[in-house]
């Protein structure tokens, strides 16, 4: 693995940070912005929205199932999980770390590092 620059595990490291203030808008402008400059930062952007459209995805269906209660549990055992992942994206990507996230779609494919 190559050495990944301060500048770009910052950049990655706030995609994920800046989702917990502007869940959509933060993360998809800095992605937009250093995707082609930094596979390192395209990687992390990646990751991030596939994991907020599988959390989104997981989040109408446990709304579905309010209907018949489970749903509740489901909603908040998906808003801590989002936490926690959320979390620990942030904390590989300042390391320079990749990290591929669990039980999420790949619906935007990962570039390789």
């Amino acid at each position: 693995m190559h050495q990944v620059k301060s500048e770009d595990k910052l950049l990655a490291g706030l995609i994920y940070i800046t989702s917990f203030f502007f869940p959509i808008i933060a993360p998809l402008v800095i992605w937009i912005i250093r995707k082609n400059d930094s596979v390192f930062v395209d990687y992390h952007g990646r990751e991030y929205f596939n994991l907020f459209i599988s959390y989104f995805v997981y989040s109408v269906i446990a709304g579905i199932l309010t209907l018949i209660l489970i749903g509740w549990i489901i909603l908040s055992v998906l808003g801590i999980a989002l936490i926690i992942l959320t979390i620990i994206g942030a904390v590989k990507a300042i390391t320079g770390e990749t990290y591929r996230f669990p039980l999420i779609f790949r619906l935007i494919p990962s570039v390789k590092m």
